[in-house]
């Protein structure tokens, strides 16, 4: 494409994102029964471009009896962390992907996404961060191991710590209080990364340790490549721990961006960013537990058996069997973050999940760009959704930050990755 054609384009796709009727009651929505509105086709879906801004003085917006501070500022795309036993975190820093772009709109699609998002060379590296006297003052920020291949998912389990590149599961061995990896990762099996139209590769581990899941997004927005470029994506898998074999756990997600198990019960969760271009207030991105041999839909319907027309040829039987998600987070919100919580978060988040949520590109009132908390009860989200760290999107619409990875800390902190100001906040109860 010419650049005088792209910019024509792009002039097209803003004047569009300032079009549409009101903004519906978002409340309406969220939640386990979302009222979904009818589908809407456009020539350009609305494009609202991310203005960055520094931070300056400023900082996030937390609940009262919380406070928020900046424990590593200067990384290079922080996506994910994992807190250590021992209380120091690992931050899994960089960036992917390496999808053609197919149509002209994907061109302008990309300018529109990559203004705000951060210049910032992609680290391919773990950083670890340490508080050694406890004083919430990480003192400490060294590189624990580089050379990785966009890095995303993390967990840790008998001695082994496991990091999700976009092309491969890889291991290394893991001692409590090292500061840097003692060798080269030993590969435990190759993650599917041809096209890599979504490239992170989510990652949890059992509670015993003996299967990893690795959330794969879709290489499409609803096949546009065929349906032979989406073998072994838009799913979870199961990974034994030890051999490296593997099996679909779970299908028909779109792009499962985060994974967590669930305390007590073992369950596992994911949130999935679902699929564009129905309009503003569709499909909702959302919250579900994930059933073994579970079918959610992707690509032929979308929240249960809504029909997404645009796929050819259709499929009624596997439409039937798709399973309704637990809970909408609302369209476009681009979660990539989850984690269970503690009752070291105080009564009000004591029991529940909180979700990264990167923030939409794709609406003319932009949504997410926020940490949001969903209550459960008796193991169900049980309630709307709380905003827990906001002020991400200043009053006059500059972008200052990005959720990404939140980890709670069984100490009593959440950690947050915020991967456009390059840094990783911490917040705490204050009483």
């Amino acid at each position: 494409m010419k650049s005088v054609s792209a910019l024509t384009a792009l002039s097209l796709a803003v004047l569009l994102s300032g079009c549409g009727g009101d903004e519906p009651d978002r409340a309406q929505l969220l939640g386990a029964d979302p009222k979904l509105p009818e589908p809407e086709r456009g020539l350009l879906p609305s494009m609202k471009i991310a203005e960055p801004a520094d931070w300056g003085d400023e900082l996030p917006t937390v609940p009262e009896n919380f406070t928020i501070t900046a424990i590593a500022t200067d990384l290079q795309i922080p996506r994910q962390t994992l807190v250590l036993p021992n209380g120091d975190i690992l931050v899994a820093e960089g960036r992917g992907g390496n999808a053609a772009k197919l149509k002209p709109k994907d061109v302008i699609a990309g300018y529109i996404k990559a203004q705000g998002n951060t210049s910032v060379d992609s680290g391919n590296r773990l950083t670890l961060l340490r508080d050694a006297d406890g004083d919430g003052t990480y003192e400490l920020k060294t590189v624990f191991a580089d050379n990785l291949n966009a890095p995303y998912g993390l967990a840790l389990a008998d001695g082994k710590l496991y990091v999700a590149n976009q092309d491969a599961l890889v291991r290394f061995d893991y001692t409590e209080g090292q500061t840097e990896a003692s060798g080269e990762p030993t590969k435990v099996t190759d993650l599917p990364s041809e096209i890599n139209h979504h490239w992170t590769k989510a990652l949890t581990v059992s509670p015993d340790g003996r299967y990893l899941y690795v959330g794969i997004g879709s290489n499409s927005n609803i096949t546009e490549r065929g349906m032979e470029a989406e073998v072994d994506r838009a799913l979870v898998w199961q990974i034994d721990a030890e051999t490296g074999a593997h099996k679909p756990y779970a299908t028909g997600l779109r792009n499962p961006t985060a994974l967590a198990i669930q305390p007590g019960s073992g369950q596992l969760w994911t949130v999935v960013n679902e699929r564009d271009e129905l309009g503003e207030d569709l499909v909702p991105d959302y919250l579900t537990s994930v059933q073994e041999g579970g079918f959610y839909g992707w690509p032929y319907s979308y929240w249960g058996q809504n029909v997404d027309t645009r796929v050819k040829p259709q499929n009624p039987e596997k439409v039937a069997a798709a399973i309704k998600p637990d809970y909408s987070l609302g369209a476009h919100v681009a979660a990539l973050g989850l984690d269970f919580s503690t009752a070291a978060m105080g009564e009000q988040f004591a029991e529940g999940v909180f979700v990264g949520e990167h923030g939409s590109w794709n609406r003319k009132n932009p949504v997410g760009y926020k940490v949001s908390f969903v209550p459960f009860s008796n193991g169900r989200p049980s309630g709307p959704p709380v905003d827990f760290v906001t002020g991400f999107r200043s009053a006059d619409g500059k972008t200052r930050g990005r959720p990404v990875g939140v980890t709670v800390d069984p100490r009593g902190a959440l950690i947050v990755a915020d991967d456009l100001s390059n840094t990783v906040w911490r917040v705490v109860r204050t009483q």
